[in-house]
């Protein structure tokens, strides 16, 4: 396995290992792609201030949701498939996830159902919701989840309509696979992912897997409202995160409607291609929503230095996403967890350099901005 020294080098060694379909599936934004542009320009314009002479020896890493210890000021974020990045992917993170003990984001669309990763996770695990249809099948996920023993719901709100994302669909990317030519020539050029995943079998999404609901992953989510919220409020009686807020106005909203967490998020930029880097809307957010709100982000993190500048501007806890899948393609469950070390080592240093030994929201640590109080 080839050495993995940033996000980045995990990013260019699954390229080379992973279908192009698979690969574009994974790494692909919206649109011509300017909002994944614009989000990562949003990330690189914002300054640390370096400090110097601070007894910094001893830092700490650790954080905590809801009175519950973590070992890493980051978890992994909810992500659909991941088993196409490899066999076994969604167990790896599972796994990752209890050994940090940090939330493991199980989706909706996982390849592996969530009552396994659950327990793999050994309850540190978040199952994310979809609102789909008429919500009849959404809802019996609710009680699926409840009964496998998840304590927390992650309801996404930020895809009424599936975004169009063109370089996927030039490969006619479709759950499940539809294999014509242009597909068959793409496994057999990458031979290695086609044999282990035919060995594994054919990913598929396994919370649907259920009598009585057949899923269309393109089907419209635009008949959610504030009305479907208050009956999942309703309904869950553990902790309710909503994921995918880019307004201040609908965080506060939110937390009114009895919301225990938001998460501010863009979907990677997965969905609308003008939507505002979220780095950008986080200390407007945190600002409006109080200073105690147990406020998350994801979105466009790549790095140590982007989670400390998350917390900078106001976050209380990050999550990675696809580039932990990249890590898994680049060198399966060791790449997974080499990278997970980098990105921990990434933001200790990061600590050290300015001063600092631990993360809190709004610290004061960007040159020339001052996060929101």
């Amino acid at each position: 396995m080839a050495k993995i020294h940033s996000s980045a080098d995990a990013r260019r060694l699954a390229r080379r290992n992973l279908p192009w379909m698979v690969f574009d599936y994974i790494d692909g934004a919206a649109g011509a792609e300017t909002g994944a542009a614009r989000q990562r320009a949003a990330f690189e314009s914002l300054a640390l201030r370096p400090r110097i002479l601070r007894d910094v020896s001893q830092r700490s890493l650790g954080s905590s949701l809801w009175g519950k210890p973590t070992n890493a000021p980051f978890g992994i974020s909810p992500m659909g498939m991941c088993n196409l990045s490899g066999p076994g992917a969604d167990l790896m993170l599972a796994r990752l996830a209890a050994r940090e003990e940090v939330p493991l984001g199980v989706s909706t669309v996982a390849s592996t159902a969530m009552e396994p990763l659950i327990e793999a996770a050994q309850g540190h695990a978040w199952f994310q919701l979809y609102f789909s249809g008429d919500g009849t099948g959404t809802f019996k996920l609710v009680e699926r989840a409840k009964a496998a023993g998840y304590e927390t719901i992650v309801l996404t709100v930020d895809v009424a309509e599936v975004g169009r994302r063109p370089r996927e669909l030039r490969h006619g990317f479709t759950m499940p696979f539809k294999i014509g030519p242009k597909q068959f020539i793409d496994f057999a050029l990458h031979p290695n992912w086609s044999l282990r995943s035919l060995f594994a079998g054919k990913p598929q999404m396994a919370n649907f897997l259920m009598d009585g609901y057949d899923f269309d992953r393109t089907e419209s989510r635009a008949r959610a409202d504030w009305d479907t919220l208050r009956r999942l409020r309703d309904m869950w009686p553990g902790h309710l995160v909503v994921k995918g807020v880019l307004d201040a106005e609908d965080a506060v909203a939110l937390k009114g409607a009895g919301v225990d967490a938001v998460q501010v998020s863009s979907h990677g930029a997965r969905q609308l291609e003008s939507a505002p880097a979220p780095i950008q809307k986080l200390a407007e957010i945190r600002k409006a929503v109080g200073a105690d709100y147990p406020l998350f982000f994801d979105s466009g993190l790549r790095s140590g230095e982007d989670v400390v500048k998350a917390y900078a501007q106001g976050a209380g806890f990050t999550f990675f996403g696809r580039v932990l899948q990249f890590a898994i393609a680049a060198g399966g469950e060791d790449g997974l967890n080499e990278l997970w070390q980098v990105l921990k080592s990434e933001t200790s240093i990061t600590l050290a350099q300015i001063g600092e030994t631990a993360l809190r929201p709004n610290m004061d640590v960007l040159d020339g901005t001052t996060a929101a109080n």
